[in-house]
């Protein structure tokens, strides 16, 4: 059909017809109460204020990023652009994270993306963040580290199924090295304890940096294994289980703990990220420099996390982006009996009152579809709340709930109950966008979803980012920060959060560098940030649970340390967006004359 002002440009067969044209007043009034409705919707999502809020400035980023993202739609995710057949020819917009890293990372929306102020990380689990061949690296250069062997490791394809881990032995010189090159080649039907470096210098075809290579695919979930997802998330999460044998055993000697904590720190605040709560796996043996026999207590395992963190903090401190803080949220295992998770429990009051400014909260960990639902979980929680009160201990919920793909059984009803025991926050929450009153109270009680996209789509709750739920629940007006979860297992490649914003930039249309703004301002508002600091942003006196959702509230005008480090963020993210325009303006900005240009 023409829009012509000129009747002798339309067509005869519509002049015949009688055909509207777009120009007719009537149509003019539809396209104008559309846009009206699809304003007034966009008025509920959780962005809204935030994008209300934006400067001059900020709203001309904003659109130079939305026509560098419409440019490689067209040129870097199209298929048409590829030629027909051969390398690239499958190449589309929200292909499945594993295909797409490479080639985003070559990207002009990585290069913006990664520069994004990104704030706190809420939801990441510290054994799964350390890349893993750097950590087997480690072991090996580390004085008195042991290999333990158990399993067929007969055959190459034997050994993908024998496990290995790691141990601190005081003297390796005990360990026989007569068998070091036949230990590749026969069956441990028993542990055997050999010399950790003796043992990856004698692996079979490759010596060291082949044995480095092999461990570490079995502490990573690889491509074709993300891909398979008719296996089912059973499968998967059996092969992510099996991921932490080697981690957790490497990260359970004092040395290497110690090593691995700044160096992780620093590759946080490369990204942009200022603050981390970290779920902290408790229930492993830890190993102080020179020790053999395990700590009964973890007092010395959070008094390495406290001095680390605390170094890192005082070297960034004089630095333009300095680094705020981390704290721990304790994590207990779902599938554990009773009696081992009041244990853990109660490890985790003592240790509370060591490090009372160290521990932010209480969550339990696991897959939730084979692990004991909240409500078979009631009465140690109910016990631990009330041993709180009786020690004078604030250590609130910040609970995994909804990461599942039911709808009404037990998994999927774990949101009722977090949401009824007062979680802060909700791991995941996948199933929520199906739950219309729940994502009614979750606003109403200002709870924040921590939301995974690429471990969702990994562990196979997804396909793929334009299939995962969250833009439903922005667009029903629900806080939520993007996380990263475990990307040392989920194949990230790089510590930080600029995967999952660039998967959500790239694959939610409605959600542009506004939409991820206020995400990253979220990470901020609902960060676990210490006692004492004001502003319900700890641990204060009186109704804590009333001050912290006050704090949440108050956000950017609230007084505390809150408020200031969201003034903070926003100071950040007001010169990042000065940077985009000094960056792309010439040819992408309201007035360039770039491939890109156009509305934003």
């Amino acid at each position: 059909m023409s829009d012509s002002d000129d009747p002798s440009a339309i067509p005869d067969w519509e002049l015949e017809l009688g055909l509207p044209q777009f120009k007719d007043p009537f149509i003019q009034q539809y396209f104008s109460g559309r846009a009206a409705l699809i304003e007034q919707e966009k008025s509920t999502r959780s962005d809204d204020s935030f994008r209300s809020s934006l400067t001059p400035i900020a709203n001309e980023a904003c659109a130079i990023v939305e026509r560098i993202r419409d440019e490689e739609l067209r040129t870097v995710w199209s298929s048409a652009d590829q030629g027909n057949g051969g390398e690239g020819s499958d190449v589309f917009p929200g292909m499945m994270f594993s295909l797409a890293r490479d080639k985003m990372e070559q990207t002009k929306l990585w290069k913006i993306v990664s520069k994004i102020p990104k704030g706190a990380l809420l939801h990441a689990h510290f054994d799964a963040m350390i890349d893993a061949e750097w950590l087997i690296e480690t072991a090996l250069q580390t004085e008195g580290m042991a290999l333990v062997l158990t399993g067929d490791f007969s055959t190459p394809q034997e050994r993908e199924s024998g496990k290995a881990m790691f141990r601190y032995i005081n003297d390796l010189s005990s360990l026989s090295s007569e068998e070091k090159p036949t230990i590749w080649n026969t069956t441990h039907p028993i542990e055997k304890v050999v010399s950790a470096a003796e043992a990856a210098d004698a692996f079979p075809n490759g010596g060291r940096p082949a044995f480095i290579k092999w461990l570490a695919i079995k502490c990573t979930i690889t491509a074709s294994e993300s891909l398979d997802h008719h296996l089912g998330l059973d499968a998967i999460w059996r092969r992510f289980g099996s991921c932490f044998n080697v981690l957790n055993s490497s990260l359970s000697y004092e040395p290497i703990l110690r090593a691995a904590i700044p160096r992780l720190l620093s590759q946080l605040l490369a990204d942009g990220i200022q603050w981390v709560d970290f779920r902290l796996a408790t229930w492993h043996p830890f190993y102080r420099t020179g020790h053999t026999t395990p700590e009964t207590t973890h007092t010395a395992l959070f008094r390495v996390f406290d001095e680390c963190i605390t170094d890192f903090q005082t070297t960034t401190s004089t630095t333009e982006t300095p680094f705020w803080g981390a704290r721990i949220i304790w994590t207990s295992l779902r599938a554990s009996p009773p009696r081992t998770i009041v244990e853990n429990m109660t490890a985790c009051l003592s240790t509370k009152k060591s490090f009372p400014h160290l521990i932010a909260g209480y969550d339990l960990v696991g897959q939730e579809d084979r692990g004991r639902p909240l409500t078979d979980l009631i009465p140690e929680l109910f016990w631990f709340r009330k041993r709180c009160a009786e020690e004078n201990l604030t250590i609130p919920f910040f609970f995994h709930a909804g990461e599942c793909l039911g709808d009404g059984d037990a998994t999927d009803e774990n949101l009722f109950d977090a949401i009824l025991l007062g979680t802060r926050r909700i791991g995941h929450a996948f199933s929520l966008f199906k739950h219309p009153l729940l994502i009614e109270m979750v606003k109403r009680k200002a709870i924040c979803v921590e939301s995974c996209p690429i471990s969702n789509e990994v562990l196979r709750l997804t396909s793929s980012i334009q299939a995962h739920p969250l833009p439903a629940l922005l667009a029903r007006g629900v806080h939520t920060a993007l996380c990263n979860d475990d990307p040392a297992i989920l194949g990230h490649g790089k510590n930080g959060l600029t995967h999952d914003f660039w998967q959500a930039l790239q694959g939610w249309e409605n959600l542009g560098l506004a939409g991820l703004g206020a995400l990253a301002e979220n990470s901020v508002r609902y960060a676990a940030f210490g006692p004492g600091v004001g502003g319900g942003d700890g641990d204060e006196d009186g109704d804590e649970a009333k001050a912290w959702v006050k704090g949440v509230r108050d956000g950017v005008h609230g007084v505390g340390v809150r408020g200031e480090r969201m003034r903070e963020w926003r100071r950040r993210w007001e010169s990042f967006c000065e940077w985009v325009l000094v960056e792309y303006a010439a040819d992408y900005g309201s007035d360039g004359e770039g491939e890109g240009e156009g509305d934003g």
